[in-house]
């Protein structure tokens, strides 16, 4: 087992958990509260990444992250180093790529919520931000769990993205699924069984944690 790229994966897939909760919170809010005319383009493009080939999606952002462009040249001159082919870009990448599977979640357990509370609370004069942290997100805390579980195993599991945007660097952007890839090249099908099976345990486990919280929730109501 790869230990080291077990660890760079769980940092990599809870930093981009938790940065996508603090986006898509607040994003997810909005686009079930605002009436504007921009809801179906912003949706569209957050949710752009569930349908676009990793692959594609890595190539733009190799392009976009490198020296040739001026989006490029000016994060190369405020970090110090080029973002592509390090942690830093990979993180970039994940945020963006898993960027859909906390979004849908929540928008589907913010749009549950009684619409009826939300205009009461309007009514009150309570303000977005209120009615976000009081009526949406307690209501829907079963959806906040499954975006945060959606996030971080898409992470674990992302390849394209990783293998485009971050190569195959130890100790800096080798994750899980490129050492799984590099032991299937290698015939070594052991330790790719090994890699395989603790990648399947995580993903299994994390699944029943949704389905045993959401049990209790129903429960609990009951």
């Amino acid at each position: 087992m790869d230990w080291q790229a077990f660890f760079l994966t769980f940092r990599l897939a809870s930093l981009t958990t938790l940065i996508l909760l603090a986006a898509t919170i607040p994003l997810a809010a909005w686009l079930t509260l605002s009436k504007s005319r921009l809801r179906p383009v912003i949706e569209s493009v957050a949710t752009l990444p569930l349908v676009l080939p990793p692959t594609v999606l890595g190539f733009f952002l190799l392009v976009l992250l490198g020296p040739r462009t001026a989006f490029g040249r000016v994060l190369i001159s405020l970090v110090g180093h080029p973002l592509a082919f390090s942690f830093s870009g990979l993180l970039v990448g994940s945020v963006i790529y898993s960027l859909p599977f906390a979004l849908q979640p929540l928008l589907a357990g913010f749009g549950a919520v009684d619409h009826a509370l939300i205009e009461v609370a309007r009514t009150l004069r309570a303000s977005p931000a209120r009615i976000t942290l009081r009526i949406l997100l307690p209501l829907a805390r079963r959806s906040l769990l499954v975006a945060a579980v959606l996030s971080f195993l898409h992470t674990v599991g992302e390849f394209g993205v990783v293998l485009m945007l971050g190569g195959d660097i130890p100790g800096s952007t080798r994750t899980l699924s490129i050492v799984l890839y590099d032991q299937v090249e290698n015939f070594d099908y052991a330790a790719a069984r090994q890699t395989a099976g603790l990648l399947l345990l995580i993903s299994l486990t994390a699944l029943l944690l949704i389905h045993v919280f959401g049990q209790r929730k129903g429960a609990d109501n009951a």
